[in-house]
């Protein structure tokens, strides 16, 4: 073999480092970085067009809520018991607007059976302790303060309750040991 072919094979070996042997293995890893690359570009088109979707959901929610928009509040009528005069009961609800899908709807609600109805069945009241009686109307007076409201209910600030005083003691008179003989 002549000299220089041998320094030639010898230098392709060291300078080039593909060999023939290694060739088929080179074309397998630029297959598989090939692959890679299109399954990447594949996820990252997924990806812009799961966005895309969600944005379009966004803006689809956004229209709706300004339809909506166009629908009055609720007013709520007082709670009807479903018997007696406390416990559970039902209210009526409705509101105003042309583009509205639902104007009335009806709503389970409580009413507390130790509350005073005379001040309104939703209104809950924290009272002082009882006055003295007076002697004039024989009745006692309290104060209460309003504590709570039930479903945004009108009720007052304070209120003014009476009662009867009950039995009322007269002082006996004095009955002296001489008149009993």
């Amino acid at each position: 073999m002549n000299i220089n072919v041998m320094k030639m094979e010898e230098c392709f070996r060291i300078k080039c480092p593909l060999s023939s042997a290694s060739l088929p293995s080179v074309m397998q890893q630029q297959q598989q970085q090939r692959r890679i690359f299109t399954a990447a570009l594949l996820a990252l088109v997924f990806i812009l067009a799961a966005v895309s979707t969600t944005e379009a959901g966004k803006k689809e929610k956004l229209e709706k809520k300004a339809k909506k928009s166009d629908c009055g509040e609720w007013q709520w009528s007082v709670c009807v018991p479903t018997s007696g005069d406390c416990g559970l009961g039902t209210r009526e609800g409705t509101r105003s607007g042309a583009e509205c899908k639902q104007t009335t709807k009806t709503q389970k609600c409580k009413i507390p059976c130790n509350w005073k109805k005379q001040f309104g069945a939703e209104c809950k009241y924290q009272f002082q302790a009882w006055g003295e009686c007076d002697l004039n109307t024989a009745l006692k007076t309290r104060t209460g303060n309003l504590k709570r409201a039930l479903h945004n209910a009108d009720c007052q600030k304070t209120v003014t309750i009476s009662k009867p005083c009950g039995k009322l003691t007269k002082p006996k008179p004095q009955v002296s040991e001489i008149s009993r003989t």
